[in-house]
């Protein structure tokens, strides 16, 4: 496998262990994370010998979602020249790259199972909302926080989670930008199962992956295929949309105030300009 700047890689007895390292704190995604997660996807997709993935994070937190200070600069050309379609192009098919790194996830034949510890925010949740299945240490603290930074969550959140939490439940993390920890995340069908800490949901995604590796792999990536069949076409066309959306209303003052809010430390003031 190769040297992965935002990842490392494991396999062993046809389980892949991938786990995201950051650079950024709490292994927020930045530029390395967006690029070689669709490369790590297709290569264990490939590979024979791995029949199921456990996705894990780093240290305390699963991860803290986007970098934005990495990414400014997709942001910023959005901004500065909000009233112009160069900068509108690019960011939509920045956006688009993103999602598609995300969907990587979704599209590998190979089960994934998401264990999660700490917190997983924002693009966190969009990436375990692609996984098979999610599990949760009893610290798990999970959000779907774009509304508190004036973004409409545009990497499969929104489109994903109908299917695994349903509408309402949905509707209330995003429009509230709330924190819900791990009892409520396995009420609401977020999760599957919680353990009692980090080594216990690990060892458990573990065992879980090696009882799924133990099937006929085709035949478990036939499900998989069949599963999907459902909501795949009403995924892509969802994000087909949310980009296009974003592209043209993100721009606001809202947005400006939230960034500046990130990089000041302090709480936003949202006018609705």
């Amino acid at each position: 496998m190769t040297d992965w700047q935002a990842f490392t890689v494991e396999i062993k007895d046809h389980v892949a262990a991938v786990t995201l390292i950051g650079p950024g704190k709490g292994n927020a995604m930045g530029p390395d994370f967006w690029r070689e997660l669709p490369e790590i996807c297709a290569e264990l997709d490939a590979d024979p010998e791995v029949r199921a993935i456990v996705l894990t994070g780093s240290g305390r937190n699963f991860s803290y979602g986007l970098d934005l200070p990495a990414m400014s600069a997709t942001f910023g050309s959005l901004l500065a020249d909000r009233a112009f379609a160069a900068p509108r192009s690019e960011f939509l098919a920045e956006v688009r790259k993103m999602q598609a790194s995300v969907t990587a996830v979704a599209d590998c034949r190979k089960p994934v199972i998401a264990a999660v510890s700490g917190w997983c925010i924002g693009g966190g949740l969009d990436l375990i909302a692609a996984a098979d299945i999610r599990l949760a240490s009893a610290d798990a603290k999970f959000s779907l926080r774009e509304a508190k930074v004036a973004i409409v969550a545009d990497i499969g959140s929104l489109h994903r989670l109908p299917g695994i939490i349903g509408e309402g439940h949905l509707r209330e993390l995003a429009y509230t930008g709330k924190d819900i920890d791990a009892a409520r995340a396995e009420k609401i069908g977020l999760v599957n199962d919680v353990y009692a800490d980090q080594d216990a949901v690990l060892d458990a995604a573990h065992a879980l992956a090696r009882e799924i590796a133990a099937n006929p792999p085709l035949v478990v990536q036939g499900i998989k295929d069949v599963v999907e069949q459902r909501t795949k076409d009403t995924v892509a066309a969802g994000l087909r949309y949310v980009s296009a959306w974003n592209a043209a209303f993100l721009p606001s003052e809202d947005l400006t105030e939230a960034i500046t809010a990130v990089f000041e430390k302090r709480e936003p003031r949202f006018e609705g300009r």
